[in-house]
């Protein structure tokens, strides 16, 4: 690879597939590319399963070519069956708007928006497919798919035994028109996307081609996964999300300050722009000095996502915790409303430590709750009103509790 900008995706590992390297590497080396990389609002927070990609835009700016967001507006009202047993659900249109306003903050932490060369452009694809009836979707493209092709794909197969509607198969064609209307909009020739949307990503490299004679390109990043080799993704319920909102700068901090050993190197590369060399010297420690390199990981990893600030916040509200000497103002909290002793199962649940009791029940009975730094082993047991509650869950896991 003779582009700098490819030679340094691949020494991250962020390169999982392309559809024509050589041609890619030809037309990084020739010039200012437009990239573009979508996700549907099936939440209203990115995680950190999306973070390749964002951190492969990143990469993608900073050495001067130009990044395009996508928002599904219209293929989230469709739902992408890749990588899925069962459809997604439907979402209204309210959630859909909401959905939308929170990735756009989501993806807002990773690349910069604005009206220079390089800047990112936000786009929404429902403004284009709003137009669209039916039939005049259908003359225009409906020709251009032949179903055997649809057939062939990994995600269409996988579906098929489970009941593929006729409304997922669509989606394929709806992402692959968003390419064809991003290329001549905005000259975009170049998608990113997970591994696990390669299909659908490539129908929109083979439409430009059938619709302009033009040549366009995929590249696509590995999908992330945790210490079980498991997707992270919010169905999965492993979700660590971007927003402060919904994982705190210091809950995401503790994330990648407590991965496995194995994954520190990879994380390192994938996460931060910490130069390679630097992060090779990382790599070769080993058992106790590896917690250096966690360290610098989890900052550096913050500092991207929430800033210097919230970053030297969480830093300082590890050390409380784990170092001592420091104060843990940083910590998550919630105010509760506590009038008289409250069942300890209900109070977990009511933090929203806990989606249920019983799941509580189980948390305590395996020895994994504690009460200002006591175990508690009964769930029967009673919490009693304070100003202050400092609760942890698990090893890594803690929330204050203020009196409200």
């Amino acid at each position: 690879m003779q582009n700098e900008l490819l030679r340094e995706l691949d020494a991250r590992g962020f390169i999982n597939q392309s559809s024509n390297l050589d041609g890619l590497n030809d037309a990084l080396n020739a010039g200012r590319v437009t990239a573009y990389w979508g996700t549907d609002p099936t939440g209203d927070s990115l995680h950190v399963g999306h973070l390749a990609s964002l951190m492969l835009m990143r990469w993608f700016q900073k050495y001067g070519h130009r990044p395009i967001a996508l928002v599904g507006g219209a293929t989230g009202r469709i739902g992408d069956p890749s990588g899925r047993d069962k459809g997604r659900p439907m979402l209204t249109d309210e959630q859909i708007e909401h959905n939308c306003a929170g990735l756009r903050k989501s993806i807002s932490k990773f690349i910069h928006f604005g009206d220079g060369e390089t800047d990112a452009v936000m786009v929404d694809n429902n403004d284009w497919m709003k137009n669209y009836s039916h039939m005049e979707f259908l003359r225009e493209y409906g020709t251009d798919f032949t179903v055997p092709r649809m057939l062939s794909m990994e995600s269409v197969r996988r579906r098929l035994e489970n009941g593929m509607t006729f409304l997922e198969f669509n989606y394929m064609t709806f992402q692959a028109v968003d390419f064809l209307t991003l290329y001549k909009k905005y000259g975009c020739t170049l998608q990113f996307c997970g591994a696990d949307q390669w299909g659908n990503s490539v129908m929109g490299v083979e439409l430009i081609r059938k619709k302009l004679g033009k040549e366009a390109f995929v590249l696509s990043t590995s999908l992330i996964t945790d210490s079980r080799g498991e997707k992270i993704g919010k169905s999965a319920g492993n979700a660590v999300w971007v927003n402060e909102d919904k994982t705190s700068p210091y809950e995401y901090y503790q994330y990648f300050r407590n991965i496995p050993d194995d994954l520190v190197e990879k994380f390192l590369k994938i996460f931060t722009e910490i130069p390679l060399d630097e992060i090779a010297r990382l790599a070769k420690l080993q058992g106790a000095e590896l917690n250096s390199a966690k360290k610098i990981l989890a900052f550096a990893a913050t500092e991207i996502a929430h800033g210097h600030d919230a970053a030297v916040a969480a830093e300082s509200a590890s050390n409380a915790l784990f170092a001592g000497g420091a104060n843990s103002e940083n910590i998550p909290s919630i105010d509760l409303e506590m009038v008289g002793d409250v069942n300890i199962a209900d109070f977990l649940v009511a933090v929203k430590l806990f989606s249920s009791k019983s799941e509580a029940r189980r948390m305590i009975e395996q020895g994994g709750i504690q009460i200002d730094g006591k175990k508690i082993v009964d769930w029967k047991t009673s919490i009693k009103p304070a100003d202050e509650i400092m609760v942890q869950k698990g090893k890594k896991t803690f929330l204050r509790v203020n009196k409200k």
